[in-house]
């Protein structure tokens, strides 16, 4: 009996879960490289959905036709049909394709690298998965095929035969397997409360995804060799790929193509004008996208590689794409991962936030009081941030804006502005400190003295009540003038309602003196 790779006994039927993973909202935990191949070992990097013989079992030569299709590069070629497999000049025909090879690590070394590349072409045969139990042995022996190469190139000495000569058969492998048109997207489905649609073709996905990390993680991949084929149109599919609504396909886009952002620096530029047109699109046409949370999650970690001063190009993608995010519906799905972003940009250069505050008030959902609360989230980690020279420029409507939020209607969005107030480093030397109550108070003191008698939350009215008792102590004559401003208002307010009252009094005489005429 052959003997069975740990990888293998891990990706047997007996073992492990099909349920997607939660996905991390840190880029760095994801798929590290460090421990994949100890994950691999056990059990922990590919999950156990398979169509594959038991563990240790080989799947004997395949005499019967396939009702399969292969790819060479993204055009499909039904099985039995002679096809250019892998850019080979010679014609290979699909039953020549999927036959049983010996093992790579029980061939002597000089034929390693031919028979390497055979079973990629082997592995280029693309099966239909409509049908889960047609074409088992085709599709298991591709698996195992699969299974052998991402274990062999687990090692160092494995990860030596990623040389010139056999990358235009793995990217034309990889192209077939990966590179696909997406299933058309319910209409009824929400992200929030529907199950996500999982990749039927996952078994195979899954492997081909993990063997091509590998490569693009290795150290013995040439760089300037590898990006002839991993090309600028692969990278646009793969960020077309990211609207997969299977959260497994994401979780590991996401992680091969931040490995190669950061591999081939000649692809950056088009990557992140790729990543901006799919913002565009989401924030402008559709407001439907999958892979907007997985996307600004590559993006926090590119953000923060930015060099200062921020390019031109830097500056307008925060400005066109990033702060236009805050406006659709969804927001709520990706706003962790956007505010991560924004802050990045905060830290790096804070005369951003002046940009970033006067487009987060066009956008804020005043109508929504769960998304209010979490923009306060977010405006007060920016707070944090500002400078003197940007809140002087900001100042008139930052404080408008949280004098609104002070007097909504739901007091949860009152409680969290309130809490502001609770932020030691605002109050100490922030926007709300001593040194700025001159141009606080005569703003947001109207709404703090509703709160602060007779509120209905007790929460609210003692939060409130605190405020304006903290203004008190710093400059009481500015608290009274304040609150004699705002007495002053109020009786015109009363004033003014009595005048409209008495007019429309008038006309309602006026209009019963006429239907009395006119009977």
């Amino acid at each position: 009996m052959k003997k069975v790779t740990g990888l293998q006994q891990f990706l047997s039927p007996k073992g492990g879960s099909d349920k997607p993973k939660q996905d991390s909202s840190n880029l760095s935990t994801v798929h590290s490289v460090g421990s994949m191949a100890s994950s691999v070992a056990s059990g922990n990097t590919i999950d156990s959905q398979s169509t594959g013989p038991s563990p240790g079992r080989r799947v004997k030569g395949v005499s019967h036709k396939f009702n399969v299709k292969t790819s060479t590069g993204s055009n499909p070629v039904s099985l039995g049909s002679g096809n250019n497999v892998g850019g080979s000049n010679t014609a290979i025909t699909n039953q020549q394709l999927l036959k049983e090879l010996p093992a790579l690590r029980d061939s002597p070394p000089a034929r390693r690298e031919s028979l390497f590349i055979q079973k990629l072409r082997l592995c280029s045969v693309v099966f239909s998965f409509d049908d889960p139990s047609s074409d088992k042995r085709g599709k298991d022996l591709k698996r195992q095929t699969l299974l052998e190469l991402v274990d062999y190139v687990n090692t160092p000495a494995g990860q030596k035969i990623f040389t010139e000569s056999v990358m235009q058969d793995l990217m034309a492998c990889i192209n077939a397997n990966v590179v696909r048109a997406l299933p058309p997207a319910t209409d009824d489905f929400d992200p929030e409360e529907d199950e996500p649609v999982l990749e039927p073709a996952w078994p195979h996905l899954q492997v081909a995804y993990e063997f091509f990390l590998r490569f693009i993680v290795s150290s013995e991949v040439n760089a300037k060799v590898a990006k002839r084929y991993v090309d600028q149109r692969f990278c646009l599919a793969l960020v077309d790929l990211f609207d997969s609504e299977d959260p497994r396909e994401r979780d590991y886009l996401k992680t091969i193509l931040h490995r190669i952002y950061g591999k081939f620096m000649s692809h950056r530029s088009f990557i992140r004008k790729a990543i901006s047109n799919v913002f565009y699109r989401f924030v402008y046409e559709t407001e439907r996208h999958n892979g907007i949370g997985e996307l600004l999650e590559i993006l926090g970690s590119i953000i923060n590689g930015f060099a200062i001063p921020l390019k031109k190009e830097h500056l307008q993608f925060l400005v066109r794409a990033l702060i236009p995010l805050h406006k659709p519906k969804c927001v709520g799905l990706y706003h962790q991962q956007l505010s991560y972003c924004i802050i990045q940009y905060v830290e790096k250069d804070a005369d951003t936030a002046i940009h970033i505050l006067s487009g987060f008030f066009r956008c804020w959902p005043w109508s929504c009081s769960s998304k209010q609360v979490l923009f306060l989230n977010e405006l007060e980690e920016i707070l944090e941030l500002l400078g003197a020279d940007q809140l002087a420029q900001i100042s008139k409507t930052l404080f408008v804006n949280l004098a609104r939020c002070l007097d909504s209607d739901h007091f949860q969005v009152v409680e969290r502005a309130l809490f502001l107030w609770n932020n030691e480093h605002l109050v100490n030397s922030g926007c709300l400190s001593r040194l700025n109550a001159q141009m606080v108070l005569p703003i947001i003191y109207a709404p703090l003295y509703k709160n602060s008698s007779g509120h209905w939350n007790a929460t609210v009215e003692g939060l409130a009540q605190n405020v304006l008792k903290m203004y008190m102590e710093y400059d009481l004559v500015l608290y009274d003038k304040c609150s004699a401003a705002y007495f002053k208002d109020e009786e015109e307010k009363k004033k003014r309602a009595a005048n409209v009252s008495l007019k429309w009094a008038i006309v309602e005489n006026m209009a019963k003196k006429q239907a009395i005429a006119v009977s």
